[in-house]
């Protein structure tokens, strides 16, 4: 199996992969039409830290310990050769948080297939799209074939390991934003689409409040996948000749391009129709499939815009699936990895059944985002720049980097990163926000 990614090309667009995913494609939007310009600026300004330290460190990490997860953080705590045993164990934090969304992940890519073949067959404009996704979102064991397809995908893609990750997303991603660009480009041949765009860089001072510049902080956190987990497998698989600041800093590009893609799409169309902006499922299996209902040619957009969405799926779930095998592998060496996906699979697929409502996996996931998966992004940010050797975590960042990273670098992580990450995990936690 191949240990590490071919190409930079390789591995941006496998991070990206790992990155992109629902909150770019229903939770940028929905907030940036919300936030308006401020967002937008508050946004690039977080993600531009967050990919320049944040990112860059779960690289490093990965790669400094040649292992995901687990042995990542075992490596981390044995630098300062003690608290070895909190090492050994405080990595499963992050572990058990990526192993529970990828159980409601996967009903969200089951529900994803359910509407790309129903755009096939032309079931989804046969009746109101409330109506339609009602038909499924609130009946149990209604998507259980698509289901087991999504997990299926996601394993086959990730047997090979870095070599088929890669490939696999060497596809999955251009497609991804090649069929955006394509829906966003009809939708600016729609009449009065250009009030849809005003709106979305208009300045209005009211948004300029504590609520839309958290808002912004928690959507470019936890849309770069910073969970303090799924990134660092990225990193163990990057080879050593690679800049992984300049990996980082393209992967936040690319993601922060496929949230602004995805608006495109959707606040113009949005505007054009007078429908109530949402967020969420409703957006992708209500109001865009009744937009597109009257758009010419309108299903062969829906076609493109469900496919697009499983490429996003997909490549989110091969992360979260890959992190979770290579750290089980990693730690318990007489396992193959073809049986820990297996039973990855049939765990992964056994719990999601029953989630597949929209009632059982809503709060689900709200209860996840919420409580589990901001205390692990807490937990990674401070290991890799609180307990890690400062040198070591410097040494990695410089390796092969045209550039030279030092103390201002290490600060920007330690006095700026790590709070931010810290006060994400108790706004989560106090506020109930499920960013």
């Amino acid at each position: 199996m191949k240990k590490e990614f071919s190409s930079k090309l390789g591995i941006v667009l496998s991070a990206v992969g790992s990155a992109v995913g629902m909150a770019n494609i229903w939770g940028f939007p929905y907030k940036f039409q919300a936030g308006g310009l401020v967002f937008l600026i508050f946004y690039i300004l977080f993600a531009s830290i967050f990919s320049y330290v944040g990112l860059s460190s779960e690289f490093a990490v990965g790669r400094l310990a040649q292992t995901g997860t687990l042995g990542a953080y075992e490596y981390a705590y044995e630098s300062r050769k003690n608290n070895s045993k909190l090492g050994r164990y405080i990595g499963f934090i992050p572990l058990i948080g990526t192993f529970l969304i990828a159980v409601g992940y996967c009903v969200i890519v089951a529900y994803i297939l359910k509407g790309f073949v129903d755009s096939l067959t032309g079931q989804i404009f046969a009746m109101d799209a409330e109506i339609w996704f009602n038909s499924f979102a609130m009946e149990n064991y209604s998507v259980i074939t698509y289901h087991a397809i999504a997990i299926l995908l996601t394993i086959i893609t990730c047997l090979g390991g870095a070599s088929s990750i890669e490939k696999s997303n060497k596809i999955m991603m251009p497609a991804f934003f090649i069929l955006f660009v394509v829906l966003a480009i009809k939708v600016a041949t729609l009449p009065n689409a250009s009030a849809g765009y005003a709106n979305m860089f208009k300045y209005n001072p009211e948004t300029l409040n504590i609520n839309t510049i958290v808002t912004a902080m928690g959507q470019a956190f936890f849309s770069l996948s910073i969970t303090g987990s799924g990134m660092i497998v990225v990193g163990a698989y990057i080879s050593k000749k690679e800049d992984i600041v300049s990996s980082s800093v393209h992967t936040g590009i690319l993601d922060t391009l496929s949230g602004l893609i995805a608006s495109f799409v959707i606040i113009p169309a949005v505007s054009v129709f007078n429908m109530q902006q949402v967020g969420g499922p409703s957006l992708l299996f209500v109001t865009l499939p009744t937009i597109l209902k009257n758009v010419r040619f309108g299903r062969i957009f829906a076609i493109f815009l469900y496919f697009a969405v499983i490429c996003a799926g997909i490549s989110s779930l091969q992360n979260m699936f890959e992190v979770i095998t290579e750290s089980i592998t990693a730690r318990f060496k007489n396992l193959s990895r073809r049986s820990v996906f297996l039973a990855l699979g049939i765990i992964v697929f056994v719990l999601g059944v029953n989630l597949e409502t929209i009632d059982s996996f809503g709060p689900y996931m709200d209860i996840i985002s919420i409580y589990i998966i901001p205390i692990g992004a807490s937990i990674g940010a401070i290991t890799w720049f609180y307990v890690l050797k400062k040198d070591m975590l410097l040494n990695e960042i410089n390796l092969s980097s045209k550039n030279k990273y030092g103390n201002k670098w290490h600060k920007i992580g330690k006095f700026v990163y790590v709070p931010l990450a810290i006060v994400l995990t108790f706004l989560a936690l106090i506020f109930k926000i499920s960013f």
